[in-house]
């Protein structure tokens, strides 16, 4: 049986439904009654990471946990989290962790995730860790303006970063586990090419048959809007990224091909499957 917390998620939502189409006993951790995005079959449990103890009966015979942990995780009780999971006589642990942990060791953004992946490596259990860079999902955040005025603002206009599918992640997250073949390596995960914001613009334009305008903020202006939903560490964190990528951070990662024997999908296989949320 596998567990997969974060189960309303942008990654979360495709793991779902590839083990329960696998065959596969799976039950769907999270912490509000969204029952609707749970596919037949799949058990779903109420259980906040934040609160360790409500794990106990969703972990029970469990053989792997999928863990995402909401933000950077500076909030949580990690080694509760991992004595539940070891009482409940869990095999391993896929974390999704962050590619910045690797690139950016040093960063106060990444800080509690990285400490995250050193109490998962020192736990006993078996344990993989994926890393994906930027998500092609971030687009969302565009979804509103796009459909209100057909435009986008978002700085670092011509900046490419090489953008992650989140279905891919899921495909690399259930093959983990599924094998222990995967047990103790650290992947990175990324698109097939870099991408620029505007050039994902001009995407979610073709794939919408409508023209959108793109206006390049200032990275003051960037921030400002930031703000208003992240904490400054990871403002600062994010803008670094986005306006100041390092080679690493734009090199296309071999993990997902490796595994999947395939290509990453390119952001515009994510456009096109996504744009009713954009009409």
């Amino acid at each position: 049986m596998f567990v997969v917390t974060g189960a309303t998620g942008n990654v979360g939502r495709t793991l779902l439904s590839i083990l329960a189409a696998s065959g596969a006993e799976v039950t769907a951790v999270s912490r509000g009654r969204r029952r609707h995005v749970v596919p037949a079959g799949v058990r779903h449990h109420l259980a906040d990471l934040a609160q360790p103890e409500t794990l106990r009966p969703a972990f029970a015979g469990a053989e792997a946990v999928f863990l995402l942990v909401e933000g950077a995780g500076a909030h949580l009780d990690m080694p509760e989290i991992l004595r539940v999971t070891a009482a409940a006589d869990v095999k391993r642990i896929v974390l999704q962790s962050s590619q910045a942990v690797g690139t950016r060791p040093g960063a106060v953004s990444h800080a509690p995730l990285h400490a995250i992946e050193d109490l998962v490596r020192r736990s006993g259990l078996g344990w993989t860790i994926l890393r994906p860079g930027g998500f092609a999902s971030n687009a969302f955040a565009w979804a509103e303006p796009i459909r209100a005025s057909r435009t986008v603002t978002a700085p670092f206009g011509d900046v490419g970063l090489p953008v992650v599918d989140p279905d891919d992640i899921a495909e690399v997250a259930a093959a983990a586990l599924r094998d222990s073949a995967h047990d103790g390596r650290t992947y990175e995960l990324t698109g097939p090419a870099l991408s620029t914001p505007r050039e994902r613009v001009a995407d979610l334009a073709a794939a919408l048959g409508e023209p959108i305008r793109f206006i390049e903020q200032t990275p003051d202006q960037a921030r400002e809007q930031m703000l208003r939903y992240m904490p400054p560490p990871v403002v600062e964190g994010t803008l670094a990224i986005l306006g100041t990528p390092t080679a690493r951070e734009q090199r296309i990662s071999p993990d997902v091909p490796e595994i999947l024997g395939r290509s990453p999908r390119p952001f515009t296989a994510w456009a096109t499957r996504n744009i009713d949320a954009f009409r």
